[in-house]
């Protein structure tokens, strides 16, 4: 989170919290509503007072504005959409989409029976990687045996090169040569 937003979130908790209270104590008749509408007429005929809180009331709306309508995202979520981050002591790498699926495009061209890949890899925030692989296919192939080892392979691939689990392997046969 932003400290943007977390300005804002303090500033309206602040806020609900303090007008639940007066709220409680009026209803429980610990304060009384005259006195409530003789501090707001206070604020509202002195001029400075009233000039500040419309700046503040100002800002507040820009803020609400700004959270309701506007998604923050930090650094670290803009990097696990980009790639798996993996930290150690020594530091942070960084293993970007294109790069699991350039190990994947190169681990299906080594079928001869396989053409035409294109590949997709989708990750979340908890490093699972799905990927989903378009092909053709050369007429001699048996479909079943080339993907269940073209599932195999890219799965043990990636634990190889990356040290990442593979959750899911998808093949979709586009067309079959002929």
């Amino acid at each position: 989170m932003k400290i943007l937003d977390r300005i804002g979130l303090a500033l309206f908790s602040t806020l609900v919290l303090i007008f639940s209270i007066v709220m409680c104590l009026v209803i429980f008749g610990w304060i009384n509503i005259d006195f409530i509408y003789n501090v707001l007429k206070q604020i509202r005929y002195n001029e400075v007072i009233s000039n500040i809180i419309l700046g503040m009331n100002v800002a507040f709306i820009l803020l609400a504005i700004k959270c309701i309508f506007f998604e923050s995202s930090s650094k670290e979520d803009i990097d696990y959409k980009n790639g798996i981050l993996l930290e150690n002591s020594d530091g942070k790498l960084l293993i970007t989409k294109e790069t699991l699926e350039n190990l994947v495009n190169g681990v299906v061209k080594g079928f001869e029976s396989a053409e035409n890949v294109t590949t997709k890899v989708e990750l979340d925030k908890e490093n699972n990687v799905k990927v989903y692989v378009n092909l053709n296919v050369k007429e001699d192939a048996v479909i079943k045996e080339l993907s269940s080892n073209l599932q195999t392979k890219i799965k043990s691939t990636i634990k190889r090169a990356s040290d990442l689990e593979v959750k899911e392997v998808n093949i979709k046969v586009k067309d079959m040569a002929l």
